[in-house]
């Protein structure tokens, strides 16, 4: 066959890996292929939509191949909108359908955005009144074996397919239309390809030949068929899964279709006429920022610049006002810098702005954050280079003055490399959703979407998917998984080279072989598509003309469940010039703006950020002392370490450690270097006068990008458009930029009297800093909102610490940390009330209540049923009552009763007289009354819904004059609750113990045998053995370099919480112990990391084994307290039982007590039958069946 023969044929219909979890072929590795095999062209056809279109033009046109686009849709039989019984029997068929020109690419667009918006049901799904609508400019085929004609010739109906056929050409058009052949050897291609051929001969149409491409190559076919398996969830052993019939179904090579069709060349030649048919252009060079609204008779620009003005004057009276002494300077204004600098400024980027024409790119942004504001909404201060324009103080997108921080504009905006601008706006987590709504409002909601992301198969996933895939014992699997590394970036390849483990299993086991290898094939496949968590794309027209859209379905919405979204990822928007913007929601705002309301309802003071202080003593003794736990960006481990060596004292210190706590200037020592020259300023040198300016404020280091641009334009005479080439292209390491920038720099350096080999070790210098340099402009603004978070930590601790758990109420391991953290701090948190809580936590005086919607299994639904009736009541007094007048079917069921009882939210109420108080027996009662209570709730809700009273009820009401209250509990006794229950209760409905602790038992055991606790482990010279008792609250397996298992293990106790790190040695010592609620002795030595507790463990063993060696060893005489009051009838039979089963050598002392006035004590000395063996069992049977603090061994 001829070279020209060879490229004649193009493959028409080819599903990558976008048809999700059933196309295995990537588009890259199908481009490259194309371009090895020859092919001058290739379609890319995905199920149902256009996920990869961009993505594919542009590889395909730049490896010199022609892209074609395409997609194979789901036809629905009869009406898109049929669902269920309306679409019994065979819902969908498959329909090919390729782009010719810009017209029919646009209605691909539309008819994609169609299945998704108007026709999912299982699948996105089209019908022929919407095909016919959006036929221009399409060409169609018969499609594969799925396809509406191939099914009627399936069938035996001849006639039939040749009506669907006909139907196609009245769609299309006669000479739009091709007769698909396709033939992987399966019967069925055999049975109707001929009457194929003598349909198209019929109806006089051209024939095609494709292969229905799933995946690049044959012996790809394994890992195809267990992707159908992880689509399915069925194993590769279940015999009704879904499963390719052979292995045919790949890019095959053109000599292969010539073979394969040799009897029909003409459908081989016809693809390539095909693909000269279509010739769909997209168009990256044109923006399509929507049209923002002006008032009458100005244009765009003017408003511009004349709302500009507005807003600037505003920031010049708050400028004026603290140069002339009537402000603190809290807003960030300084006098550095004169009106007139602010003025020039001002003038040179909105001359910048308007002849770059994004007039209106500001406008819009400035009008939601306008919005947002005055609808109350928090909106953060500023992110990214943003807030390096003046313009954008101006009309306060930003609260950062670049002046005062000296940022620069060309950072941001360069007229030198032109870029649509991207500023990213932080909205409260809570009410981002209503700023998107106004925006959808606004410009129209056919206008606006969110943006669609794809999740990926990692590492870890593709070994398991691939697992489940192959019926491997799911054990197996996992222990293969966990030896992958959990770095971010761990791949399946890197692991094997570097963990000597997996590399021994592949070895020695056939299975993990195999398994391996097919999740590396798979590994970063697409596996699911949701919706990003930030971004909005807005258009000046309807998105379908530049875009398909994509609606989840129920269930799989990822942050938006019912959100519609492009189906085009976030590069590829920007790429086609629609105008994406990023509405993060940030927890801190929410915290910054609760802390404020609370400090407003509890003390009455209206506080707002404006009026923050920018130089307050408390706040940088906070920072200086590491105490930054829920302090916005400072707040890990490491961070507090490099915070406590520093002692930051003033803003721009904080500004630096944001930009230098990363991997690379940690690595640097940048930090360390920092910190040094901070403390000791003799080791600040500048190499050249005119660099201290510059380098100043960092004490000589070079920590921002704004610095290297002040470098090159002061010594070198750049632009800050050609200084901001240079930084982009120093942090790219851009060889060949390099070269040319560094002549001109040292050759401008010399036109500035620098000499040579100064200039040349300037830039040295500059370089090697450059690429570790940050964005000065974001790391200032998210300076500021730390700062600002931690003045409220540090002068408000009680409201800031109730905002930051209600925050993260949902969160149990972060509510026990900050929990752990009031304790520490001296705040009491109480625990949660029906008649006090509300749904987050909430500051009382100089404490913290507990919020209902923290309890696990209460929703927010019924925390707000419940305040809606304890509003209308003023209170329950009763669990009858409150079954009764909360709206049992808002979220309220018995399991949520029931977390509340265990939570102590009901202790509060009236108990009957002669019951002991205690939350024991309260509880008890509530929880042996609760189904009654609860039935007898639900008929009276069901006779109140009815229009009946229940007359006796009423009758009771009215003669009581009050509600029932407990005493009406149908249960007059129950057998209380044992302190074990209590806690146990506690700790599984809040996540934390409140009414006491596990440990406090053994505290006397404690103070004996452990040396250090949580609190003051972090003080302890590291070099002594410790020992601490504790309980076990989490554990994180880990593997080493080596692929040793290791753990980090999260502890309690009495003081807190610390974390103990467990190495190898340890762990293989111990392992079996490391089980959560685990009570445990750890012997090791501290690890100093400032206020942290942190521990290395050289042994663990049970507390319970340890007291009993111990016990055993030093007991002289177990002494135990009976207290008579109260005592239940058969205590004493209880006591000699359990003092039986621990029989042993050691005298027992019991002491009968009864308190005054008619007290008595008489001591009482069993016989050497009723002797026993100390232990930390024993002691806790007898403070179970006695009360806490019941028993003590004599030494």
């Amino acid at each position: 066959m001829s070279q020209r023969d060879r490229r004649t044929f193009v493959h028409l219909h080819n599903h990558t890996n976008f048809s999700l979890l059933d196309g295995a072929t990537r588009i890259e590795r199908l481009v490259s292929h194309c371009c090895t095999e020859g092919m001058r062209a290739v379609a890319i056809t995905d199920h149902g939509n256009m996920f990869g279109a961009v993505q594919f033009y542009r590889k395909a046109r730049d490896s010199g191949i022609k892209p074609l686009l395409g997609m194979e849709a789901y036809l629905a039989a009869g009406s898109r909108h049929d669902r269920g019984e309306a679409s019994a029997g065979r819902e969908r068929f498959h329909q090919l359908l390729l782009a010719k020109d810009q017209t029919g690419y646009r209605n691909l667009m539309k008819l994609s955005s169609v299945g998704y918006l108007e026709g999912f049901y299982y699948k996105p799904r089209i019908d022929k009144k919407i095909l016919a609508e959006h036929a221009e400019g399409l060409i169609a085929t018969s499609s594969c074996l799925s396809g509406e004609v191939p099914q009627y010739l399936l069938r035996g109906d001849y006639e039939g397919a040749r009506t669907a056929l006909g139907e196609l050409t009245e769609i299309f058009g006669h000479d739009n239309v091709y007769v698909e052949l396709q033939d992987q050897g399966l019967s069925e291609q055999r049975q109707i390809n001929p009457e194929l051929i003598r349909l198209a001969g019929e109806l006089d149409l051209p024939l095609i030949a494709t292969n229905d491409c799933h995946y690049l190559l044959k012996e790809d076919a394994q890992a195809h068929d267990a992707l159908l398996c992880i689509q399915t969830g069925k194993g590769m052993s279940h015999p009704a899964r879904m499963k390719f019939p052979n292995d045919e179904f790949y890019v095959k090579t053109a000599t292969e279709m010539w073979d394969i069709f040799a009897e029909v060349p003409e459908a081989i030649t016809n693809t390539g006429k095909v693909a000269e048919r279509c010739n769909v252009v997209l168009n990256f060079e044109e923006n399509h920022l929507p049209r923002f609204p002006v008032p009458e008779g100005q244009t765009l620009n003017d408003y511009f610049e004349s709302v500009v003005h507005d807003g600037f004057e505003r920031r010049i009276e708050a400028l004026q006002a603290v140069i002339t002494g009537k402000t603190n300077g809290s807003s960030g204004w300084a006098s550095k810098h004169d009106v007139e600098q602010y003025c020039e400024r001002l003038e040179v980027e909105l001359s910048t702005i308007v002849s770059m024409g994004f007039a209106g790119y500001f406008l819009i942004v400035w009008d939601f954050i306008r919005y947002a504001k005055d609808a109350g909404i928090p909106v953060g201060p500023g992110r990214g280079s943003a807030a390096g324009s003046l313009v954008a103080y101006a009309l306060g997108i930003t609260d950062v003055d670049p002046l005062e921080y000296g940022l620069f504009f060309e950072r941001f905006l360069n007229p030198e490399r032109i870029s649509l601008p991207d500023i990213d706006i932080d909205f409260c987590m809570r009410r981002r959703g209503e700023v998107i709504d106004y925006v959808a409002n606004k410009y129209g909601r056919d206008r606006v979407a969110h943006i669609i992301t794809f999740g990926t198969m990692a590492a870890k996933g593709s070994i398991r998917d691939v697992g489940r895939a192959m019926d491997l014992p799911y054990g197996e699997v996992d222990k293969v998984a966990k030896l992958i590394p959990d770095d971010l970036d761990a791949t399946i390849d890197a692991a094997v080279s570097s963990v000597p483990a997996l590399q021994e299993a592949i070895n020695k086991d056939r299975k993990v072989a195999e398994l391996v290898n097919l999740a590396r094939q798979l590994e970063g496949q697409v596996r699911h598509a949701s919706t990003h968590a930030a971004g909005v794309v807005i258009a000046d027209q309807p998105l379908t003309n530049y875009v398909p859209l994509y609606k989840p379905p129920a269930g799989h919405g990822g942050n938006q469940e019912h959100a519609v979204a492009t189906q085009f990822p976030m590069n590829d928007v920007e790429a086609i010039g629609l105008l994406k913007m990023d509405f993060l929601g940030l927890r801190t705002l929410t915290v910054v703006h609760d802390s404020l309301d609370f400090i407003s309802q509890d003390l009455g003071k209206k506080l707002t950020t404006a009026d923050i202080p920018i130089d307050d003593p408390a706040t940088f003794k906070l920072f200086a002392s590491g105490s930054t736990s829920g302090i916005f960006q400072f707040e890990s481990t490491g961070m507090r370490e490099a915070l406590r060596k520093l002692e930051p004292s003033r803003i721009e210190d904080l500004i630096a450690m944001n930009a230098l706590y990363r991997p690379g200037p940690i690595g640097s020592g940048m930090i360390d270097e920092y910190i040094r020259r901070k403390h000791d300023p003799t080791k600040v040198k500048y190499l050249l006068p005119q660099l201290e300016e510059v380098q100043k404020e960092t004490y000589g280091v070079i920590v921002y990008q704004e610095q290297v641009m002040q470098i090159a334009s002061d010594l070198a005479g750049f632009s800050l458009g050609e200084a901001d080439v240079l930084r982009k292209a120093m942090g790219k390491k851009k060889p060949e930029v390099m070269a040319s920038m560094k002549e001109k720099f040292i050759e401008g350096c010399k036109t500035r009297d620098v000499p040579p080999n100064l200039a040349k070790e300037i830039w040295d210098q500059v370089v090697e800093f450059a690429g570790y340099g940050f964005n000065k402009a974001h790391s200032a603004a998210y300076a500021l909102l730390a700062y600002q978070t931690a003045f409220l930590k540090a002068n408000y601790p009680v409201h800031f610490m109730a905002a930051l758990l209600s925050s993260d109420h949902d969160n149990t391991d972060k509510v026990v940390r900050y929990i752990s953290e009031c304790r520490e701090i001296g705040i009491p948190v109480l625990p949660p009330d029906v008649n006090e809580s509300n749904v987050s936590f909430t500051a009382t005086g100089e404490a913290i209540r507990f919020g209902l919607a923290a309890i696990k299994g209460v929703g927010e639904g019924a925390v707000l049923a419940i305040l809606d009736a304890r509003d209308r009541l003023s209170g329950f007094t009763s669990l009858f009552q409150f079954c009764e007048e909360v709206d049992l079917g808002k979220g309220i069921n018995r399991r949520t009763v029931e977390s509340l009882i265990k939570s102590g939210a009901f202790d509060s109420m009236t108990i009957q007289e002669d019951n002991d108080p205690g939350p024991g027996n309260i509880r008890a009662l509530l929880m042996s009354s609760l189904d009654i209570a609860l039935e007898s709730g639900q008929r009276r809700q069901r006779d109140r819904q009815m229009g009946q009273t229940n007359l006796f009820v009423d009758l009771e009401i009215e003669a009581d004059g009050a509600d029932r209250r407990l005493s009406s509990l149908p249960v007059a006794s129950a057998a209380p609750w044992t302190e074990r229950e209590i806690l146990a209760a506690e700790k599984e409905s809040l996540g934390f113990y409140i009414t006491g602790h596990p440990l406090e038992r053994h505290r006397d055991q404690l103070r004996q045998f452990a040396n250090a606790t949580t609190a003051t482990l972090s003080k302890m010279n590291s070099a002594r053995e410790v020992s601490l008792g504790a309980i076990i609250t989490s554990i994180r397996d880990l593997k080493t370099r080596k692929g040793d298992r290791m753990a980090v293990v999260q502890v309690e106790d009495l003081d807190g919480y610390a974390e103990v790190v467990v190495f190898p040695d340890a762990y293989r010592a111990c392992y079996s112990l490391l089980n959560e609620d685990e009570v445990v002795l750890i012997s090791g030595r501290p690890e100093t990391d400032g206020d942290t507790a942190r521990m290395i463990a050289g042994d663990i063993q049970p507390l319970r084994t340890f007291f009993e060696q111990k016990s055993h060893e030093k007991a002289s005489e177990v002494q135990i307290s009976v207290k008579l009051k109260g005592l239940a009838e058969g205590v004493p039979d209880q006591l000699r039982d359990l003092l039986e089963r621990h029989r042993g050598e050691v005298p027992v002392s019991i002491c009968l007590q009864r308190p005054s006035p008619q007290g008595f004590r008489a001591h009482v000395a069993p016989n050497r039958f009723l002797w026993v063996t100390p232990s930390s069992e024993l002691v806790a049977e007898l403070e179970e069946l006695l009360g806490s603090g019941s028993v003590h061994l004599r030494r």
